[in-house]
């Protein structure tokens, strides 16, 4: 177990894989996703949400593949900051880590003003449209999310049970009704999940990235990767499973929305589209049970974006690409509790800014898209980690060179391609926030650097074959071990 500068690491094995699949469904979060984002993704592609996100799964599963794969030969909390820095650059695993850091910190007040909102849309309608009322009550929910994080792995993951077990039956329960549902306001059309759909390349490449939101939050399990059982299977089986419970979530209440709602309908719903849906289903009081949803949605994956952000400055800290101090832990909890105070104290100041923004709706706009740059940078980043990790030995069957090389390299480069080709359809503030969030990283890699930090040093070097022998060597199984250690399948075993 990697260790602090003061002797003290994260505690191990405290998480299983039922655990950690649930972390990772809610790091997703489907109800808040659908809620925040359906109308967004229907301005970029009409009722070609359901292609967008078919598209965006397939090769994101790629860069699922490759997470799964770079955290069978390095268990770090840092996942991504550490795998590309050991492979492509040191540089890069800095930006990629610094991407992860400023997209989920702009993510807690994309996360908490609907939480605000929605919580004031249940006890007091009538003042739910005040932006700076939501951003105080939003606030209050994150604070709350803080000091659970502060308390430990566990009783983060106790909190997730309760919240996400609450929010599925909710959700399952609406598939339900709606698969009864006699009304309708659009028939089903196989379209909606072809190309047709997608206004030019630059239509489906914004359509992309906001599928890509979608998806986001999954990959917490590589940040838990320290603080878990059998970390070096458990981290990339959690996160495919995860990754495809909510694909199969998010393309049923899309259609359904596509459905029961006109154009004009789903524009206007705006972040309330669950609601308005909720409405039409179980008039009364559907709306107030997905209301009900999205509220714990939001909450618990404030919760897992909390843990992410913070375990990834932890790692920073530990290796002094940003203050050593963040790599403190808490000698009772475990916990790094200077990075969450200190994301804490930096949420806050954001919040504070969002209230003078304007409405929820544009603030949640931008900030999507914005988010979206971001993760489609370090996911492409991560993509080629993995090939480069395991290349030397791709062409040992072919299961191996398409599992393990073409998918994530596939998933790498459609992601970077995302990123490039929808610069032209974001707005100012979006590209302001995004491209100028991930430049602002370059202040803190020229200071420790210079401040002689030896993660700049070039590492040694992450090799898969050097890596899973080693393990090996000391006794942990390697992935797809034959009898007498005489066939390896780098590939089919995470």
């Amino acid at each position: 177990m990697r260790t602090t500068t003061s002797g003290r690491g994260l505690q191990p094995n405290v998480l299983g894989t039922f655990d950690t699949i649930v972390m990772a469904v809610a790091g997703s979060a489907p109800a808040y996703s659908l809620a925040a984002t359906t109308a967004v993704l229907f301005g970029a592609v009409g009722f070609g949400g359901p292609a967008a996100l078919l598209y965006c799964a397939i090769p994101m599963l790629g860069i699922v593949l490759a997470y799964a794969r770079l955290g069978r030969i390095d268990v770090n909390a840092g996942a991504a900051y550490s795998w590309v820095g050991r492979t492509l650059h040191p540089f890069l695993g800095f930006l990629s880590g610094w991407a992860l850091v400023f997209s989920t910190t702009v993510f807690m007040v994309a996360g908490s003003l609907p939480a605000g909102t929605l919580t004031l849309s249940l006890i007091a309608p009538d003042l739910a449209d005040s932006t700076p009322l939501a951003a105080a009550v939003g606030a209050c929910w994150f604070l709350a999310m803080l000091l659970v994080v502060l308390g430990g792995a566990r009783l983060t993951v106790r909190a997730q049970l309760v919240m996400s077990g609450i929010e599925m039956l909710i959700l399952a329960g609406f598939v339900l009704a709606a698969v009864m549902h006699r009304g309708r306001a659009s028939a089903f059309d196989w379209s909606w999940f072809g190309l047709g759909q997608f206004h030019g390349t630059q239509g489906f490449a914004a359509g992309a990235l906001i599928a890509a939101f979608y998806y986001w939050g999954w990959d917490v399990t590589g940040n838990l990767s320290e603080e878990t059982r059998d970390s070096r299977r458990t981290a990339g089986v959690s996160a495919l499973v995860g990754v495809g419970f909510v694909f199969v979530l998010f393309e049923v209440i899309t259609v359904t929305v596509n459905l029961l709602l006109t154009a004009e309908e789903i524009r206007a719903a705006g972040p309330n589209v669950l609601a308005v849906v909720g409405q039409e289903v179980w008039p009364g009081i559907g709306g107030k049970l997905l209301v009900g949803a999205v509220l714990l949605s939001t909450v618990a994956t404030l919760e897992t974006t909390l843990i992410q952000v913070t375990r990834s400055l932890f790692a920073m800290g530990r290796d002094r690409t940003l203050p050593a101090a963040l790599g403190t832990v808490h000698r009772r909890w475990n916990t790094p509790w200077v990075a969450i105070v200190t994301v804490g104290g930096a949420a806050l100041l954001l919040f504070a800014a969002a209230a003078a923004a304007g409405s929820v709706q544009r603030v949640l706009r931008d900030a999507v898209a914005a988010i979206g740059l971001q993760i489609a940078f370090y996911y492409g980043l991560a993509g080629i980690a993995a090939v480069v990790a395991y290349k030397s030995v791709l062409f040992r069957s072919v299961p191996n060179l398409v599992i393990g090389g073409l998918w994530p390299l596939f998933g790498s480069a459609f992601m970077l391609w995302a990123f490039v080709a929808s610069l032209g359809e974001l707005s100012r503030t979006a590209l302001a926030i995004g491209l100028g969030g991930l430049l602002l990283g370059v202040v803190p890699l020229v200071v420790h650097r210079r401040a002689g930090s030896d993660y700049y040093r070039r590492p040694a070097r992450l090799d898969a074959a050097r890596a899973l022998a080693a393990t090996e060597a000391a006794g942990a199984p390697t992935p797809g071990a034959r009898t007498g250690g005489r066939d390896k399948n780098y590939a089919t075993d995470f």
